[in-house]
């Protein structure tokens, strides 16, 4: 009977390694434990004691007002992924099926110029147009229209998230769909299938993952976004994200605050492990 010699470690691959477990470690696993302990604390005379306790889960989780916020916060993020996600993908598909590479490159570039600006600028900004007396209501009222109430408002929350995911949207998708091949589309009008017919059981079956991987993107960052709720949605109702900062206000009570985080973080989690199965779970299973 032989034995197997054994197999040393690649030190090569796990030096290039190395520093990527390392960052991981340190700045997402280390916060993430930490954040996992401190919700246990107690805050005491405006301190933070350590005592391994459930009373900041029981007295958060049994509150009304927190599950109003989760389900609020879990619409507006699902709500703005489906608006966005049906934005972005005609002018994905036109520039990744009937603009020229040129286009293409200038259209990404033009896309990726909003990202060289602050997020918070470009909300204040925002601000101005859709203001009571902004640039929107005073087109309209040229029409005797209006004014209309967009500001502190659910609309003004998906306009931010619009601004926030809309062009990372648009560049995932046209990469995606740019990397089809286009004789399979080709072949499917040769064989009768109409332009409308062949989008949803040629190309969207074939982009799949990356129309998938868009729709994540915009989730995370729209579910996890304070800024948009707070300075173009009024911050009424409240969502998670700006109960976290409520909260840590009150009393200096980070524990709460900490729970309220770990909520977000693992309903993160399980939908993007969920949308990335889906996305790479072949047909057929």
């Amino acid at each position: 009977m032989t034995t197997k010699p054994a197999t040393k470690p690649d030190l090569y691959a796990i030096a290039w390694r190395l520093p990527l477990i390392v960052w991981q470690g340190l700045f997402f696993v280390g916060p993430l434990l930490f954040m996992v302990a401190m919700s246990f604390f107690l805050v005491k005379n405006y301190r933070m004691e350590w005592a391994f306790q459930f009373s900041n889960w029981t007295r958060m989780l049994s509150k009304g007002f927190f599950w109003d916020a989760y389900f609020y916060t879990l619409w507006l993020a699902l709500l703005a992924t489906v608006i966005t996600s049906a934005i972005a993908f005609p002018a994905s598909y036109f520039l990744a099926f009937k603009a020229s590479d040129a286009a293409r490159r200038w259209a990404v570039f033009f896309l990726i110029i909003p990202f060289f600006t602050s997020y918070l600028v470009r909300i204040f900004a925002w601000q101005v147009i859709l203001a009571q007396q902004g640039v929107i209501n005073a087109a309209i009222s040229w029409l005797g229209l209006g004014p209309w109430q967009m500001l502190n408002s659910q609309f003004g929350t998906m306009v931010g998230y619009l601004v926030l995911c809309l062009p990372l949207a648009v560049i995932l998708q046209t990469f995606s769909l740019a990397n089809i091949d286009k004789r399979l589309v080709e072949a499917a009008h040769n064989l009768g299938c109409g332009r409308l017919r062949t989008v949803f059981t040629v190309v969207v079956p074939l982009a799949k993952t990356g129309l998938v991987v868009a729709a994540v993107f915009c989730f995370i960052l729209s579910f996890g976004d304070f800024v948009a709720p707070y300075y173009l949605g009024g911050s009424k109702p409240p969502t998670l994200s700006i109960m976290i900062v409520d909260t840590s206000k009150s009393g200096q009570q980070w524990p709460r605050a900490a729970v309220v985080a770990i909520m977000m973080i693992v309903t993160l989690l399980v939908v993007a492990f969920s949308a990335i199965g889906f996305a790479y779970r072949k047909r057929g299973k």
